[in-house]
């Protein structure tokens, strides 16, 4: 109508013009569209930021593994052949290890294991924590400098430990901060990718776990002292907060619901420019459970309330969407999820660490004995990364598990005499590849199978149902005979039948929330 008023019409639309928005919003998307058809789903950005995050797994490696190192026997055949075997005289000295230096032999020798599991316990119970914090408040990025920053400082403190008990409240300490460098590193680096190449990255972080247990038997090769162990695999966590996190991002999904459209937008348009690509100036990021038929109008209202948000600390909870593992329990589809994981999860972990552990544990060179272990994973990584955007989650799960379940249960039928000897330890071998590449594949499985409001919460109830795996599989070891194989075959056999109750997610929107989700599963269903 104004066009029909002439020049008068024209004035009153120039005069208003300052106050409309100057680039209307034409398309709003989610991430995931986002980054398929705009910004680049794994590209030049991704790929570093990938690295830099992913580098924590080696921290993580130090901090899990230095036990074998700090806690083992040395000079074990001069110790047995000394008059009392309970009063070794240790050839290297009583500074190589805790065992030497306080004694944890014969009746003290449980000591050893009791410390191994407050570890765990405490990565356990810190897993659970800062699962939470990463999901909330803190973020992903702020979560993983916080455990790190413990770290060193539990690590350097171990180091100095008067007395046994001293060192196993502050190992569990650094367990609790442990528990959750993994889970925030591997959301941070895979939250970025594209939903084709999500897979793939997000199974190739576990190199660096690999890698750090490789590095960790050199750095205790050139520091035989458990002492200068600790301080030397403390200080890594230090140098990563301060020359390795400046330049590593928060994650846009973090920022997005949080309410945080500003900060989020400039996450992907850093990301977009980095790749070569452009985002069109009207192309807007929102939630995958808006309205696809908002209109500016909604945007407008997100941009106030986002500025509510920064002038009244008060308003923050009404603009954010938040969620907790409460919601993950109200939630049918969620909740039997969360059940399966959890116990999928316990099943892995405790065939994982305890082939682990049988396997360190050869009569070999306990340094040349850690760096095999750690290189023969990788072609488990490998293979399930080549073969995981082929089959899927679900197939890989359910294969892995059942090979290592088949093969330990072949081993508990085979005697350990003679030439079965040969046949039984290749029985672990294979045993060891198949739930290496389940362990890792489980991360990507469960961060897929929940929204981004409660991933980390969901991440770390799974992280601790595996910590209570690796509780309990030194228990299985100990027991001896092929009733070890025998309860890792049937924990094999067992999780493979649990993944068939769980959906395929290869290929799925990475829901941001709980509404987003549960919309998408009823689309899927029709």
């Amino acid at each position: 109508m104004g066009s029909m008023e002439g020049g008068g019409g024209a004035t009153t639309t120039d005069l208003r013009s300052p106050l409309l928005p100057t680039s209307p919003v034409e398309e709003r998307v989610g991430i995931d569209e986002m980054l398929r058809r705009y910004a680049g789903e794994f590209g030049r950005w991704q790929l570093r930021h990938f690295v830099l995050a992913s580098a924590a797994w080696a921290l993580e490696a130090f901090h899990t593994m230095v036990m074998i190192f700090a806690d083992r026997e040395p000079g074990r055949e001069a110790a047995a052949a000394s008059a009392d075997p309970c009063r070794p005289d240790w050839p290297v000295g009583a500074a190589a290890s805790t065992v030497a230096e306080w004694g944890l032999v014969c009746g003290q020798r449980y000591k050893v294991g009791l410390a191994q599991s407050i570890f765990f316990l405490g990565c356990m119970i810190g897993s659970g924590v800062f699962g939470h914090l990463s999901d909330s408040f803190m973020g992903r990025k702020g979560s993983l400098t916080i455990v790190c920053v413990l770290n060193a400082i539990f690590g350097l403190l171990t180091s100095l430990s008067p007395t046994y008990w001293v060192y196993v409240a502050l190992r569990f300490l650094t367990g609790f901060s442990t528990g959750g460098v993994g889970l925030c590193a591997f959301v941070l680096a895979t939250e970025p990718v594209g939903p084709t190449k999500r897979g793939a990255a997000g199974m190739s972080t576990f190199y660096f776990f690999s890698v750090g247990i490789a590095i960790l038997a050199g750095i205790a090769y050139l520091f035989p002292s458990w002492r200068a162990l600790y301080v030397v695999t403390s200080l890594p966590s230090l140098f990563f907060v301060l020359a390795v996190l400046p330049f590593v991002s928060e994650s846009p999904r973090w920022y997005l619901v949080r309410r945080r459209i500003a900060d989020a937008m400039a996450v992907m348009q850093t990301i977009a420019e980095t790749n070569g690509k452009t985002i069109p100036p009207g192309v807007v990021i929102k939630l995958d459970d808006e309205d696809e038929g908002d209109d500016g109008r909604d945007e407008k209202e997100a941009a106030a309330a986002a500025a509510v948000k920064k002038v009244d600390a008060h308003g923050v909870e009404k603009a954010v969407v938040s969620g907790s593992i409460v919601d993950v329990l109200r939630s049918p589809t969620t909740r039997l999820r969360l059940f399966l994981t959890v116990v999928i999860n316990f099943l892995c972990s405790v065939v994982y660490y305890g082939l682990s552990l049988n396997v360190v544990n050869l009569d070999t060179n306990i340094y040349l004995s850690v760096v095999l272990n750690s290189v023969a994973e990788m072609p488990a990584y490998i293979l399930t990364a080549l073969l995981l955007d082929l089959f899927g989650r679900k197939p890989m799960a359910v294969s892995t598990m059942w090979i290592s379940g088949a093969f330990c249960a072949v081993g508990s039928l085979v005697s350990g005499a003679g030439a079965m000897k040969i046949v039984r330890m290749v029985c672990g071998v294979i045993g060891i590849f198949g739930m290496a590449a389940t362990y890792n594949l489980l991360f990507i499985y469960t961060a897929e199978l929940f929204p981004t409001v409660v991933r980390n919460a969901a991440l770390g109830c799974a992280t601790q149902a595996a910590q209570m795996g690796a509780i309990l599989a030194p228990l299985v070891v100990v027991l001896g005979g092929k009733v070890p194989f025998a309860v890792f075959g049937a924990c094999g056999i067992i999780g493979g039948w649990l993944v068939f109750l769980l959906p395929e997610t290869m290929n799925r929107p990475l829901y941001d929330t709980m509404a987003g989700l549960e919309e998408g599963e009823r689309r899927g269903h029709k």
